[in-house]
C-alpha cells in the first residue's frame, strides 16, 4: 500500500475593514496612549468599548477615559509562545480590570514565571515604541507596585482618528489527502492518472475519493484512466491571478477522462483560446519533473458527440 501522504499548509489573506467611531476612537486613543472605554446608560464603563450595550442592545457612544492601571482578575500561563504573540518569551494571558473600568480586558502579562503570577495583582499597560492604532499598541502588561494613576479626562475627540483596519489572517495546518487521495497523486508521479470504481454502481471516480458519492460504499478498485478526455465545460479566464506566471486570456475546463465518470478541471492550451468548445478531445501535456499535468492540449481527433459526454456536465 502506499505511503498516506501529508503537507503542511498555509491559508493567509488580508482582511480589511472599516471602523465605526467607538472602535474609531478607542484605536486612535492607543496611538495615543489613552485607554478610553464606553459609558452605558446604568453608568457601566466598558473595556474594551463596544458599541451596543450588551445588557440592553442599546447604541452607546458615551467614550470615557480610564487609567492605564488595573488588577488582573485571571491568567493562565503560555509556556510557549506562538508565532504572532505579543511576546516571544513565556509570559500570563491576563484578564485586567482597568481602574475606572467595569469589564477585564484580554492581553499579555509580561512575568519572569507563573509563581510571580496571582489574581488580584496590580499591573501597567506598558506601550510600544511604534503605535499606529492597533490592540498591538499596547505591548503587553507589566506587574505594577505604584499608586492609583489618574485618567487626563480626554474626550476621545480625535483630529486624525483612524478609520480603518488591516487585520492578518492566517490559518496554519496539516493536510493529508488520505489514502484514495494519496494514491492519485502516486500515480500522476509517473504520469498515470488512476480513479476508483464504485463496487455498486460501477461509476469510475476521479480523482477518487475514498467513497461512492452517490452510493456512500467505500472504493477501493483502482481503474487507470486516460491519457484522453473531452472537454464537456470551460470558462476564460480573463484576470490574472498573482503568482501564477500563464498569460491571460487561458482556458480552465471539466475534463472527462475516457473511462472516467466525473470530469476532473485543467487548463487547456495549444489552442487559441476562443476556439476551445465543448467536446474537444484532448490529452495531458506533461512538463519534467512535474507530479501534475501542466496542461491538456487537442489531440486532433474529431470532436466528441454531445450524448457522449451530457451526462458529466
Amino acid at each position: 500500500m502506499p505511503e498516506v501522504l501529508k503537507a503542511a499548509l498555509t491559508v493567509e489573506f488580508p482582511f480589511t475593514r472599516s471602523l465605526g467611531p467607538v472602535q474609531s476612537a478607542f484605536l486612535t486613543g492607543l496611538r495615543e496612549r489613552v485607554v478610553l472605554g464606553v459609558r452605558t446608560g446604568d453608568g457601566r464603563t466598558l473595556v474594551p468599548p463596544v458599541e451596543y450595550d450588551p445588557v440592553t442592545a442599546e447604541e452607546i457612544r458615551d467614550l470615557v477615559e480610564v487609567a492605564p492601571t488595573g488588577t488582573v482578575t485571571t491568567w493562565a500561563w503560555n509556556h510557549r509562545p506562538r508565532r504572532g504573540q505579543p511576546l516571544d518569551t513565556p509570559f500570563a494571558w491576563v484578564l485586567v480590570r482597568l481602574d475606572g473600568a467595569d469589564t477585564a480586558l484580554l492581553h499579555a502579562l509580561d512575568a519572569p514565571g507563573p509563581d510571580a503570577v496571582h489574581t488580584g495583582m496590580r499591573v501597567r499597560v506598558r506601550w510600544a515604541g511604534t503605535r499606529e492604532g492597533a490592540i498591538t499598541d499596547i505591548a503587553c502588561f507589566e506587574p505594577y507596585d505604584g499608586g492609583p494613576v489618574q485618567p487626563t479626562g480626554h474626550s476621545g475627540e480625535f483630529a486624525d482618528a483612524i478609520t480603518g483596519i488591516v487585520a492578518p489572517a492566517r490559518l496554519d495546518y496539516t493536510y493529508s489527502p488520505g489514502r484514495a487521495q494519496s494514491a492519485y497523486i502516486h500515480a500522476l508521479a509517473e504520469r498515470r492518472t488512476v480513479g476508483e470504481r464504485c463496487p455498486s454502481c460501477r461509476k469510475v471516480y476521479v480523482p477518487p475519493r475514498g467513497a461512492c458519492p452517490t452510493c456512500g460504499v467505500a472504493t477501493s478498485e483502482q481503474v487507470e484512466v486516460g491519457p484522453r478526455g473531452t472537454v464537456t465545460t470551460y470558462c476564460i479566464v480573463n484576470i490574472k491571478a498573482k503568482n501564477l506566471d500563464i498569460e491571460v486570456p487561458y482556458v480552465y475546463a471539466h475534463i472527462a477522462l475516457d473511462g472516467a465518470d466525473l470530469a476532473l478541471h485543467g487548463r487547456i492550451g495549444g489552442i487559441p483560446y476562443d476556439q476551445v468548445r465543448m467536446g474537444l478531445r484532448v490529452e495531458a501535456v506533461w512538463t519534467e519533473g512535474a507530479r501534475y499535468p501542466d496542461h491538456y492540449r487537442p489531440t486532433g481527433e474529431p470532436d466528441a458527440d454531445y450524448d457522449a459526454y451530457k451526462e458529466l456536465l
